[in-house]
């Protein structure tokens, strides 16, 4: 069974709003200045603790390691209860998947971040039901870009890695799809500091319209 595998954040759905008004209620609530918008957008990837973190060390705080655990969790419940508030999928997203799943493709998610997190976040926007698997850095115990977690979400989705497509915005995604030996397409809408173009994917996208053409593109090559 042929599967396309997707990461989430940046690439599915745009979760930008809803995870930087979290990470600055946490870091207002603890007296620090609030980070702007595009700062903390290019400090997405990698999962909310790295987002934290790296929000923590723009402000120039400096947190042990038990106090940034406990505010972790904190960021946890608030952005649980805020998961959707803003967030919503790329436009032309409900139309590609439509097009892929009528070609037979098996859809699933590979994403660094936990798993009831995704889940929530698919379900909140009726997006869980399109895809066979949802996983998440904690599903396995290892996250991008550890080949290990694409290679066990495509068995997971039923698929083969050697007839997968890994579709993604980061030089993670990348790095993860060239570890595992998976094709890999690039959205240029997503959270990454340097263009998609320039980190070697084999396909670049501006739009998920384009997406199946992309796809029959590499299932050709």
């Amino acid at each position: 069974m042929r599967s396309i595998i997707f990461d989430l954040d940046g690439t599915l759905v745009d979760t930008a709003p809803d995870l930087i008004d979290t990470l600055n209620a946490i870091l207002t609530r603890e007296g620090f200045a609030p980070i702007p918008f595009d700062d903390a957008r290019a400090a997405i990837g990698g999962g909310a603790k790295l987002l934290l973190e790296r929000g923590l060390s723009r402000t120039g705080a400096h947190v042990p390691p038990e106090r940034l655990d406990a505010l972790y969790q904190d960021f946890l419940s608030y952005y649980a209860a805020h998961i959707a508030d803003r967030s919503r999928p790329f436009p032309g997203l409900d139309a590609a998947l439509d097009a892929l799943a009528a070609d037979g493709f098996k859809l699933a998610v590979c994403t660094n971040k936990l798993e009831w997190l995704s889940v929530r976040l698919l379900d909140a926007l009726d997006l869980r039901r399109r895809f066979a698997a949802i996983c998440g850095q904690d599903t396995f115990g290892v996250a991008k870009p550890d080949p290990r977690i694409l290679r066990r979400t495509i068995a997971a989705a039923g698929g083969d890695a050697s007839r997968a497509v890994m579709v993604g915005d980061s030089a993670t995604d990348i790095a993860t799809a060239r570890a595992a030996g998976v094709p890999v397409i690039a959205v240029d809408f997503g959270y990454t500091d340097t263009p998609v173009g320039k980190l070697g994917p084999d396909r670049v996208i501006s739009r998920f319209d384009d997406l199946p053409e992309a796809v029959a593109a590499l299932a050709g090559a």
